[in-house]
C-alpha cells in the first residue's frame, strides 16, 4: 500500500514535520511494507510559506526583526531570484505564539515587524510578496507594515503616531504616503474565508484569541469601520469587505488600498505549488490531521481542502484530530484527547498521545496488514 502521510500543523503543539516525524518512524517499525510518502501541508497558516521554501528549495535569507509588541525577533524569508519574489509568513515575526498569553493585546500588536521584512525583501529587489497570513497576533489592517514602507499615520494634532502604539486605529486621524512608494504587488494566502466585519469576521471570531475582551467588540469594531473610512478617503480608493479579508486581523484590507494585491486560498495555492494532486493520484490511501477540525476548518483549512481532492480523485482519506466534527467527514477518524495549551509539557504530551493512537488504529488493521 502507498500512503500519503500530508499533515497539517497541531496548533500550539506539534508542527507538521514533528507530527510526520513521528508517524512515519511507527510505520516503518509496525508496517514495514507500507511505503510512506509524507509532504506536509498548510493553508495560509502559521508557517505556510516557511514550509513552501522548504518544498521548493527556495533561498532562506535570515533577518533580524520585531515581534508583534516590539521586541526583538529573528526572522527570515525565501527569496527567488528569478521570479523577484519573496515568501513571508506573518507568524513568523507577528504570531500570537511570539507572545505570552498574558501579552496579548490587539490594541497594541502590530505587523511591524513583518513589514521589516517586507522592507528586506525589496532592498534585494522584490518586486511581488507572497504573504502568508495566518496565526496573527493583531488586528491592526496592515497598518504596521504599512508604516515599515515609509506611510506615516497622524493623530488630531498632526503628530506621528509611532509604531506598536496603543489605540492606533482610534487615534489616527490623517495619513502621509512615503515620497516613493515601493513597486510592488502582493500575493496574500488566506486560511479563512470570512469576510473582515460582520459576525464571522476578525473582530469577533479571532479578536478573544488575540486578547480582545468581548466588551470591547462593538467599539473596536466601529475603530477599525473609521480607519477604513480614512484609508479610503486617502488612497481615493473604495475597497468591498470580501471574503478572506477576515484573515490576520485585516492586513490583506488593508494593504489593498496602496498595492495591487491578489487575495487566494492558502491551501489552493500551497497545493499547486507542490504538486499535491499528482501526490493524491498515486496513494492507495491519505493520512491527514490538524489539531482541531471544526467549523472554520470547512473554510479553507488544509485537511477539508485534501479531503475535496481525495473525493475528486476517488481515496480513502483518514484525518487525526480531536474534537467530533471530522467523524462524519472522512473515511477512518482517530481522535486524539485535548491538551491544556497552558501545559508547559503540552509539546512531550501531544507526541505521547500522537504515537498511542496510531499505535492503536495499526493494531486494529485501520491501514490494512
Amino acid at each position: 500500500m502507498k500512503l500519503l502521510l500530508a499533515l497539517n500543523a497541531f496548533k500550539g503543539t506539534l508542527t507538521a514535520s514533528e507530527a510526520s516525524t513521528i508517524i512515519h518512524e511507527l510505520f516503518t517499525q509496525e508496517l514495514p511494507s507500507v511505503q510512506v510518502e509524507t509532504q506536509d501541508i498548510a493553508d495560509g497558516g502559521d508557517g505556510t510559506c516557511s514550509l513552501l521554501i522548504d518544498a521548493l528549495g527556495i533561498e532562506k535569507v535570515s533577518c533580524l526583526s520585531l515581534n508583534a509588541l516590539g521586541k526583538p525577533a529573528a526572522g527570515f524569508f525565501g527569496w527567488e531570484e528569478h521570479t523577484k519574489t519573496a515568501y513571508l509568513d506573518v507568524s513568523t515575526c507577528s504570531g500570537l505564539s511570539t507572545l505570552a498569553v498574558e501579552e496579548r493585546n490587539p490594541r497594541i500588536a502590530s505587523t511591524y515587524g513583518t513589514g521589516i521584512l517586507v522592507q528586506a525583501a525589496i532592498s534585494k529587489g522584490a518586486e511581488k510578496i507572497v504573504l502568508g497570513l495566518g496565526g496573527s497576533a493583531s488586528i491592526d489592517l496592515g497598518v504596521g507594515i504599512l508604516q515599515a514602507l515609509g506611510y506615516q499615520f497622524l493623530d488630531a494634532q498632526g503628530r506621528e503616531l509611532s509604531s506598536f502604539s496603543a489605540d492606533i486605529l482610534k487615534r489616527c486621524k490623517h495619513i502621509q504616503g512615503p515620497i516613493r512608494v515601493p513597486r510592488l504587488r502582493f500575493l496574500c494566502l488566506a486560511d479563512v474565508t470570512s469576510c473582515f466585519f460582520g459576525q464571522d469576521g476578525a473582530i469577533p471570531v479571532f479578536g478573544p484569541q488575540k486578547g480582545l475582551k468581548y466588551s470591547e467588540m462593538d467599539v473596536f469594531t466601529q475603530e477599525a469601520q473609521s480607519f477604513i473610512d480614512l484609508l479610503s478617503s486617502k488612497s481615493k480608493k473604495k475597497v468591498n469587505d470580501r471574503p478572506g479579508f477576515g484573515a490576520a486581523g485585516g492586513i490583506a484590507y488593508g494593504l489593498s488600498y496602496f498595492f495591487p494585491l491578489q487575495l487566494e486560498v492558502g491551501a489552493s495555492y500551497f497545493f499547486e505549488k507542490v504538486g499535491m494532486l499528482e501526490k493524491i493520484k498515486n496513494a492507495d490511501f491519505i493520512l491527514t490531521g490538524e489539531g482541531k477540525y471544526d467549523r472554520q476548518s470547512k473554510q479553507g483549512k488544509a485537511s477539508h481542502i485534501l479531503l475535496q481532492f481525495a473525493r475528486q480523485e476517488g481515496k480513502k482519506i483518514g484525518l487525526i484530530s480531536s474534537g467530533e466534527e471530522g467523524r462524519e467527514d472522512f473515511d477512518v477518524y482517530l481522535q486524539l484527547p485535548e491538551i491544556s495549551l497552558s501545559d508547559p509539557q503540552k509539546k512531550a504530551i501531544a507526541a505521547k498521545n500522537l504515537k498511542k493512537l496510531l499505535e492503536q488504529g495499526i493494531k486494529f488493521g485501520v491501514f490494512g496488514k
